[in-house]
């Protein structure tokens, strides 16, 4: 299992487009991905689950992956909040 904390610091923070686009890229995967934020954890390949979070800007949420391809499906995850979902 691999935790994760990660800043959302795109302009807008997880509103639908990048919401959508993180459970895209989480879907790909075959591990659990969960994302939990001030104790709320969700399933991360739920797009209604992952826009419940309300994730604002400069907002920390924790990656939680567990299976077989964990690391590659963090590094991409935290590849994609890095690049602030391509809005900036």
């Amino acid at each position: 299992m691999i935790r994760k904390k990660v800043k959302i610091e795109n302009k807008y923070g997880l509103h639908a487009r990048p919401a959508n686009m993180l459970v895209r890229v989480a879907s790909r995967f075959k591990s659990n991905i969960q994302l939990a934020k001030d104790g709320y954890v969700v399933n991360g390949k739920s797009l209604l689950g992952v826009m419940s979070l309300a994730a604002e800007p400069g907002s920390e949420i924790e990656i939680i992956v567990e299976g077989e391809d964990e690391q590659e499906a963090v590094a991409a995850i935290e590849e994609l909040i890095a690049n602030k979902f391509d809005e900036e």
